[in-house]
């Protein structure tokens, strides 16, 4: 059994196919295929059953997914500490940045974090706050950037805490107030987010709490292309303020939402709270307090 079999195995699960896990692994899917196949073939049992086009897990499939994921963490781990030997002479970082918001908040912070410490590999993995939370867990990720969570779980270190900004079609009827309430917006189309995107679940939930279900526009997890949705008369949508600041255009208005003032973009940076914190994943959390936004 060799971890690059475990590590094709796993991808294939987490995935739901040979040919995601491919295209994450960045090799053929003939070669994923052969990994699992090679797994399954030394350790002497199937550990996927395949139904038609769907793979299903084993009942020794479940087991070695657990075991296996835990073996990678482990083995990463150990190097990670390896690494650390070499006072950050050497060394990776697997970093999980939000979709939204990354080029506004984090260029900057990236581009500073290479120049400090030219000879750590940074991995990178953009996405929602559930992919990102799953990443991390798993030991894919070890450091991600995530609307503040109450899992146990994590550790994490606070970032920011923005409000929210409204985007409108400048020929909408509230266009021309100062701000606006989400009750306001109940009667116009919510353009939203991903469903792994936390925020969109509390953007869902405070609609509710206001007795009302929005009117579905269309859905992205790509900010730039929701804002050219607003322009293009499609609806509204609800951004972080320092996104929405980046993203005004002809046929966009910006509107400070007043209620509810709850409604934020609380971001932190998570980790597994029992997992071991390399020099790497220190040295990026000590550059994120430095450019921590004053409360």
């Amino acid at each position: 059994m060799e971890f690059k079999q475990l590590r094709s195995f796993i991808e294939v699960v987490h995935r739901g196919g040979f040919t995601q896990a491919a295209l994450t692994l960045h090799i053929s899917q003939s070669a994923v295929s052969k990994q699992v196949a090679q797994l399954e073939q030394s350790l002497g049992v199937m550990l996927l059953e395949r139904h038609a086009s769907q793979l299903h897990l084993s009942d020794a499939g479940k087991v070695v997914l657990e075991r296996g994921e835990a073996m990678l963490r482990l083995r990463q781990e150990m190097q990670n500490e390896l690494d650390d030997l070499g006072q950050l002479a050497r060394g990776e970082l697997r970093l999980g940045l939000p979709l939204i918001g990354g080029d506004a908040v984090f260029a900057k912070i990236f581009a500073e974090y290479r120049q400090r410490y030219p000879n750590i590999k940074v991995q990178l993995l953009e996405g929602g706050s559930r992919s990102v939370e799953q990443a991390v867990l798993s030991g894919e990720l070890e450091l991600g950037g995530s609307l503040t969570s109450n899992n146990p779980a994590f550790g994490y270190q606070p970032f920011c805490n923005e409000p929210l900004d409204a985007l409108l079609p400048t020929d909408h009827p509230l266009a021309t107030q100062p701000s606006v309430s989400l009750g306001q917006l109940a009667d116009t189309p919510f353009l939203l987010y991903q469903r792994s995107f936390v925020l969109n679940d509390r953007l869902l939930s405070a609609c509710h709490a206001l007795g009302f279900t929005p009117r579905e526009g269309g859905r992205s997890g790509q900010a730039d292309f929701l804002a050219a949705l607003v322009a293009a008369g499609q609806g509204v949508v609800l951004l972080p303020s320092v996104v929405a600041r980046a993203l005004e255009r002809p046929g966009v208005v910006r509107l400070t939402l007043s209620e509810p003032s709850d409604l934020r973009w609380d971001l932190a940076f998570i980790w597994r709270r029992d997992a071991y914190l390399s020099r790497a994943a220190q040295a990026w959390l000590q550059l994120l307090r430095e450019h921590t936004p004053a409360p």
